[in-house]
């Protein structure tokens, strides 16, 4: 195979280097899908865990929901450092390390011993894997400069995570029926360990020649603003109005306008705030932060619902999410053609607007829905997710130079984890706040009682101690509660993907991918 050559745009870290279209880059791009494999996987069977991991560790609802979500609030925190960092010391340096640490971290959460040890190990599993998501996004800007190629490689990234929602739980259910619900996050450890064995041997390292000292103060502030903010939006929705909620909004809200300023009057900032002048990187970060928070929450909260209600075991309900995942995989190949040859704000609403749809007949969801009406809708929800995401991260890419990739891509992810922690705090919150009004059956227990109401999970788990009638009635009440909370939910995600839709449908106009010419 003949090796094409272009040289890199002048100060590119490697404008000395030709062979920008190497046979070997193919195979950069799996070792690096390898690191979004291993992150979908853990965010995925936690959901299949979760009933597993309630019977044995016992957590109220808040604390189940901090299980939950404290992985995604640690990366959104983390991520725009990281990826900032990720241009200082070089990408691939930080996603080997990342995945080393990701690895290691995944023993500690399969080992957890209670609910606050599970929440701290979600927590430093968060912190890995914030190194991790920045630096594959960035490095395939660095990999394919043909627009074309960059658009596939960005549907195989993305086709990648989807193909994580579906192996995460069709090899999650495997394991839960065979081992206890700490085995599903072991299954880490040998994708970490192909990863950087590949990565050190292929993936060119990859780095902004002019970066600047990563400076500390803006770290710190990223962090507790970001991290602030969802923990207000999470307590305001689960309890109201609280002098809680209004210290973490103020400290969360100063912390995030007190990095914004430091970025505007540092020579070299972690953020480049010029970015979002870009009509294009805006809507593409919006479209990425609303679609998550329409979807986090309600796919947070469906693999109980299958489990739970429904009565499948947990290989079952992983294998019952899979048309979620095949569509989007599929949808996410085709995405840049599609954008190419209509538009991409068509593609992009188009998207959120089928996942807006599907949300929206999920509202008549029973305890008794047949599952071609469920297939459908997740088949539906995957297609939309793939189509939006894929050509969303493309133009959000492609709107920076290389250089600035690192943090380009960290904002990306920073949407995509700040939109899961925000669904899954505030569609969560929906759930277990209706979940928790149901009325209990006469004769029941008031510690039963007490301990029915905490979850789904430990409603299922207190009847166990009773009579067969009372077991009965017990359980079918708290089904039906979940079910309605679970309604209520897919009511707001789906009036908030068809307003992101229409929001994408002005914010993308006339904004284009790339044509197929080689960057030189």
């Amino acid at each position: 195979m003949t090796t094409e050559t272009v040289r890199y745009d002048k100060g590119n870290e490697e404008s000395h280097t030709e062979g920008v279209r190497r046979p070997g880059r193919w195979l950069a791009l799996a070792a690096l899908v390898l690191a979004v494999l291993l992150v979908a996987v853990d965010a995925t069977v936690l959901g299949l865990a979760t009933p597993f991991l309630s019977e044995d560790l016992k957590p109220t609802g808040t604390q189940l929901l901090w299980i939950g979500d404290v992985y995604s609030f640690v990366i959104a925190g983390l991520l725009v450092s990281m990826g900032s960092l990720g241009d200082r010391i070089g990408r691939k340096r930080l996603l080997l390390v990342g995945a080393a640490a990701f690895g290691a971290v995944s023993v500690l959460n399969a080992y957890a011993t209670s609910p606050e040890m599970m929440i701290a190990a979600r927590a430093l599993l968060g912190v890995a894997g914030a190194t991790l998501m920045p630096s594959t996004l960035a490095l395939i800007r660095n990999l394919f400069h043909d627009p074309r190629e960059r658009s596939l490689a960005i549907g195989i990234w993305g086709a990648m995570a989807s193909a994580g929602a579906a192996v995460g739980p069709v090899v999650g259910g495997f394991l839960l029926e065979h081992f206890w619900w700490g085995s599903v996050f072991l299954i880490n450890l040998p994708v970490m360990a192909v990863l950087v064995v590949i990565g050190v041997k292929l993936i060119p390292e990859s780095k902004n020649p002019n970066p600047g000292p990563w400076d500390l103060p803006s770290v710190g502030l990223s962090l507790v603003g970001m991290i602030g903010v969802v923990y207000a939006v999470k307590e305001l929705a689960s309890h109201g109005p609280t002098l809680d909620v209004a210290v973490a909004t103020l400290v969360g809200a100063g912390g995030l306008a007190g990095f914004v300023r430091r970025q505007l009057t540092l020579p070299a900032p972690l953020l480049d705030m010029r970015l979002f002048r870009n009509r294009g990187f805006s809507g593409a970060v919006l479209a990425d932060l609303l679609t998550i928070l329409g979807l986090a929450g309600l796919v947070f909260f469906l693999s109980q619902f299958f489990q739970l209600v429904q009565g499948r075991s947990p290989l079952e309900a992983g294998l019952a999410e899979l048309p979620a995942a095949i569509g989007s995989v599929t949808a996410g190949l085709l995405a840049g053609r599609f954008a190419r040859r209509f538009s991409v704000r068509s593609v992009v609403a188009g998207g959120l607007a089928a996942i807006g749809l599907a949300l929206a007949v999920l509202t008549a969801i029973g305890q008794t829905t047949g599952y071609p009406v469920l297939g459908a809708s997740l088949l539906v929800v995957g297609v939309g997710a793939g189509l939006a995401f894929t050509v969303t991260a493309d133009v959000i890419l492609s709107s920076v130079p290389k250089e600035q990739a690192g943090a380009a891509s960290a904002v990306s992810e920073t949407a995509y984890e700040l939109g899961a922690a925000l669904g899954i705090a505030v569609l969560g919150s929906i759930v277990t706040g209706v979940y928790r009004g149901f009325t209990t059956p006469a004769g029941i227990p008031s510690d039963v009682a007490a301990a029915a109401h905490d979850s789904l999970g430990g409603a299922v788990e207190a009847s166990s101690a009773l009579a067969p009638d009372r077991a009965g009635a017990l359980v079918s009440a708290a089904q039906e509660a979940f079910v309605d909370g679970l309604r209520i939910a897919a009511g707001v995600g789906a009036a908030v993907l068809l307003a992101t839709a229409v929001a994408a449908w002005f914010l993308l106009r006339d904004q284009k991918l790339a044509d197929g010419a080689v960057e030189h």
